[in-house]
Parts: C-alpha cells; sequence; structure tokens
C-alpha cells in the first residue's frame, strides 16, 4: 500500500476520512489560516491591554522621577471591616462638627461684637477657604504616604483634634487677651487679632482632620461603592448628631452661670457663653476621637526602606515633598474624565449657594427678622439664640435624611437626588428672601419684636434645609471616592482635589458676599439671592450631567 501525504495524515488525526489529495491540500491551508487568524486575534488582544498600561503609566508620569522610582510604601491588606466598627469610626465627625456647630452659630454675631462692621465679617471667615486650599490636600497627600506605626490617617487625626482644642481656647479667651493687651473701647483691635489667630488655627485643625476621617473611611471600605456611600452617611449622621448638640448649647444663654470663672471684665454674658461652649467642645473633641481611632485598628504601610521617615518624602528637603505633591495634584487633574468634571462643577455651585446661609444664619435670624443690631439691645442676641436654635431643628432633618439616603440613592441615583436636593435649597432661599421683606415691613410697623407666624416659618425653613445638606455632606465625597480611583489617586488625595471644589467658592463668597450686600444697602438678602441662583444652577447641572444607574438591588452588609 502507498505511504500516505502529509495531508492525509492530518485528516487522520481529526478522524476526517480519506480524501483526494486535490481537495484535502485547500482544507490543509485553510486550517493554517484559520491558526494564523487567531494567533493575529491574540496579539491584538494583547497589544490593547499593552496599551491600557501605557495609559496608566502615563498617568503615574505626573508625578516627578525621583518619587515614582523611590521605595514607595504599600498599603498591607485588610479584612472586611464591619460596618459596627465603621460606625464607630465615623463618631470623630460628631466631635469636629460640635465645634464647627458653635463656630457658625456664634463666631460671626460675636467678632461683630468685638466691632467688626458687618460688611467686613465675611472676610473673617476667608482664612478657612484659604487653609483649606492647600492644607486638606497637602494633609491628604501626606497621610496617603505615611509610614507611622499607628497607621496613615489616624495620626493627622489625633494632631488635628490637639489643635482644635488649642485653637477654641484662643478665641474663647480672645476678649481677655484683649483687655490684657490694652482694649477698652468697643472696637478691640487686639481682641480681633487673637481671635482671628485662634480662628485660622481652628480652620485648619477642621481641614487637617476631616480630610482624613474621610480617606479613612474610604480606605476601609476599599473598593466596595455602596459600603462606601454607607459610611459617608454614617459620617453624614454623626455630622448631623454633632451639630444639633452643637446648635443646643449656642443657643443655650446660661452657661456662664454653670461655669461662673468664664465672666470677666472683659468677657460678658455672650461671651462667657461662648467660652464655656467651647470648654465643653474640648471634652467633647477628646472622647469621641478616642472612640474613632481606637476602633480604626488601621494597619500601617508596608515600607520598603526600614529608614524611611514618617511621611515619606522625595529625597532631600520638605520643598521637594511639596513639589512633589503639587505636581501629583495638578498633573493628575488633566486626566480627569468628564464625569469628574462635572461632580466637581455640581460641588463648587453648590457651596457657591451654601457658604452665604453657613456664614448669616444667625446673623439673618438676628437682624432681618428679629430687627436688631450687634450692641444695640437685646432683639439682635434673641435672634441669634433663635436661629441657633432653627439650625439645631436643621441638623435633626440632616440626621434622619442621612439614615434614608442610602435607599433613595439606590433607587433613584446619587446625582438624581443630589439635582433634586439642591433644587430644594433653592427654593428655601427664596422663601428666605420673601419671609425678610415681610419682616421688615412688620419692623416699619413698629412692633418690637416679629410674630410668632415669621419665626415659626423661619424655623421651617431652617429645618427643610437640612435635607439638602445631609446630601452635599455625604453624596459627593461618594460620588468622588469611586470614581477618582482609576487615576492611581490615594484616598486622601482624592478629598483633597474635591475640597479644591469647596474652597474655591468659599474664598469667593468670603471676599465678594460683604461688599455685594454692602452694594445693595447692607443686611443679608443680596448673598442669598445669589446663593438661591447657584443652587438652581447645581441642581440642573447634576439632573442633567451626572449619569443615572438604574436601581440596585439592596445587598446584605457586614
Amino acid at each position: 500500500k502507498a505511504p500516505r501525504r502529509g495531508s492525509d495524515r492530518i485528516h487522520s488525526s481529526v478522524n476526517r476520512p480519506d480524501s483526494k489529495p486535490a481537495r484535502s491540500l485547500p482544507l490543509f491551508f485553510k486550517k493554517q489560516l484559520r491558526r494564523y487568524r487567531v494567533k493575529r486575534e491574540s496579539e491584538k488582544s494583547w497589544s490593547y491591554q499593552a496599551e491600557s498600561e501605557i495609559e496608566k503609566t502615563e498617568i503615574k508620569m505626573a508625578i516627578p522621577e525621583t518619587e515614582r522610582h523611590r521605595g514607595r510604601a504599600r498599603p498591607a491588606v485588610v479584612a472586611r471591616v464591619p460596618l459596627r466598627r465603621l460606625l464607630r469610626v465615623a463618631s470623630v465627625a460628631c466631635g469636629i462638627q460640635f465645634g464647627w456647630a458653635l463656630q457658625l452659630s456664634l463666631l460671626t454675631p460675636y467678632v461683630q461684637e468685638l466691632g467688626i462692621p458687618h460688611a467686613w465679617a465675611s472676610v473673617i471667615w476667608l482664612c478657612g477657604p484659604l487653609s483649606g486650599l492647600l492644607v486638606q490636600p497637602l494633609v491628604g497627600h501626606m497621610s496617603d504616604r505615611c509610614t507611622s506605626r499607628f497607621g496613615r490617617r489616624r495620626p493627622f487625626i489625633f494632631s488635628g483634634a490637639v489643635l482644635i482644642a488649642f485653637s477654641v481656647l484662643i478665641i474663647g479667651h480672645s476678649a481677655d487677651i484683649g483687655w490684657f493687651l490694652g482694649d477698652r473701647g468697643n472696637v478691640r483691635p487686639r481682641a480681633v487679632g487673637a481671635f482671628v489667630f485662634g480662628f485660622w488655627i481652628l480652620d485648619v485643625a477642621n481641614n487637617m482632620t476631616q480630610g482624613p476621617c474621610r480617606a479613612l473611611l474610604a480606605d476601609l471600605t476599599g473598593k466596595d461603592h455602596r459600603r462606601t456611600r454607607v459610611a459617608n452617611a454614617y459620617f453624614s449622621l454623626f455630622m448631623a448628631v454633632g451639630n444639633v448638640l452643637g446648635f443646643a448649647t449656642g443657643s443655650y444663654n446660661g452657661w456662664f452661670k454653670i461655669f461662673p470663672f468664664t465672666y470677666t471684665s472683659a468677657c460678658n454674658a455672650n461671651c462667657a457663653n461662648l467660652k464655656s461652649a467651647f470648654f465643653i467642645d474640648i471634652v467633647f473633641i477628646a472622647i469621641t476621637t478616642y472612640i474613632s481611632i481606637a476602633a480604626a485598628q488601621e494597619v500601617p504601610l508596608v515600607s520598603s526602606d526600614r529608614s524611611t521617615p514618617i511621611v515619606e518624602d522625595g529625597p532631600g528637603t520638605s520643598g521637594h515633598a511639596e513639589e512633589a505633591f503639587l505636581w501629583e495634584l495638578f498633573g493628575t487633574i488633566r486626566y480627569f474624565s468628564g464625569p469628574i468634571w462635572v461632580i466637581l462643577l455640581v460641588t463648587a455651585l453648590t457651596w457657591i449657594g451654601w457658604f452665604p446661609f453657613l456664614l448669616f444664619d444667625t446673623d439673618w435670624m438676628g437682624r432681618e427678622i428679629y430687627g436688631g443690631e450687634p450692641n444695640q439691645g437685646p432683639n439682635y442676641s434673641t435672634g441669634v439664640r433663635m436661629g441657633a436654635l432653627g439650625l439645631m431643628l436643621n441638623s435633626v432633618v440632616l440626621g434622619i435624611t442621612s439614615v434614608l439616603m442610602e435607599k433613595l440613592c439606590r433607587k433613584w441615583g446619587a446625582g438624581f437626588i443630589w439635582g433634586i436636593s439642591n433644587i430644594l435649597m433653592a427654593l428655601c432661599f427664596i422663601a428666605m428672601l420673601v419671609l425678610t421683606f415681610v419682616a421688615k415691613s412688620v419692623h416699619t410697623e413698629g412692633h418690637a419684636l416679629p410674630p410668632d407666624g415669621i419665626v415659626i416659618t423661619a424655623l421651617l425653613i431652617f429645618a427643610i434645609l437640612g435635607l439638602p445638606l445631609a446630601i452635599t455632606y455625604s453624596v459627593p465625597y461618594a460620588l468622588i471616592s469611586t470614581r477618582i480611583e482609576s487615576l492611581g489617586l490615594g484616598q486622601g488625595l482624592s478629598m483633597g482635589v474635591l475640597n479644591l471644589a469647596i474652597v474655591i467658592p468659599q474664598v469667593v463668597v468670603s471676599l465678594g458676599s460683604g461688599p455685594w450686600d454692602q452694594l445693595f444697602g447692607g443686611g443679608n438678602s443680596p448673598a442669598f439671592a445669589v446663593a438661591a441662583l447657584a443652587a438652581f444652577a447645581s441642581g440642573l447641572t447634576a439632573i442633567l450631567a451626572i449619569p443615572r444607574s438604574g436601581p440596585q438591588k439592596p445587598r446584605g452588609l457586614t
């Protein structure tokens, strides 16, 4: 029998019947062509993956060469953190927000009692946005690289809490410091100087603490987007609790009787109440900070170089580290995708809306609703305390909304909920403008105090504003933390990037709101009108531009 040809051997290996050589030759070439095509497809797939890796590498090349090739610290793998522990970690927000509530409700009226005109009171708040512009991104960058045995975030949280306690002591004793240095008149420049110094330290400390707190929650939840939203909702809930306690403390006018040593020749009853409230704040921030850092059990970064300092900088002086930070921050901004820019834009417009309210809420109640002026009768002080009560109601609604937020976002989408809440905020600001007009018409008729209907309406507006405020405190952070991971940024630096979209509008409002109000005859109405427009624009942008995800089925969380 004649030997088989090569093509026949191929067919026999696959159990094909013998065929004529003239017909088997094309089948052989077809099979070889098929193999060639499979090989080419695999090469294309490999090439696509390689290009994807090159793109990721190009993003990282925004960091200087000396920083990229050093022995960088690597985060250790941590186990899934139970929600009850996340709840305890988020509790530090309660202590931070307690002091922030006192700051919001009492310090704008207090600095006017020290002699600062209303038109310039907002400039005092400029130090907060300016410190946040640099401090929070820099602290986030440093905490991403911190190799302390206590963890990456906890050293910064503890240091910030200590600075908060130090700063509120200075603010509470600013009148006494001014008296000691020679202040005797109605305008007390030395007391104002001490106040501004303490205020600046307080804002630095708030930014130094809050960013690492949120970054710590993002670290503990990993890439689970739903758990990240839940953790931020916990944070927002504790902010609401801190607000309730802080505003309730600020609305009570008898603290100087409980702490009689706070009442001095330089410090009247309002000043003594402020000083006493800050003593309570120190105790509160100490307790909540301990609970949070004890529950975190943060795993330190694993450094490849044992001689690496606690915060890994580039070789040389701290200037190199600062340069690396700026390169990494601004170098990665150009790689932001469209949804990230939309989130930053909506955040900026949202805070143009919020900041006039946060600056002048109690001042609006004292001036426009009660018709008072600082240091000119009891109406203004009564209005300020009533405004603090309204802010307490605001915080109650904020807390309830924080509990329901996860279900709302899961059903309707986070962007849609954010947009609707901002439109509601705009409607509330418009209602405040209408109520201002009504209250002024009542005061012109000679009434000493406003009717109960006007006061109740003002308190109701304050309470309703708690709903959009809860969304503002939670949803943007969850959205940015889940979308910025692809850029290779640490959670600390990602929170710093979002913070830029918050503090830059605050700088604009701080510089412009006082002169803007003065241009239209004083008062707070012009700033609230701008706030309403910005809030409405941010709401429409969020609804139309932030992609909506479909309804998600609830999953078990432990």
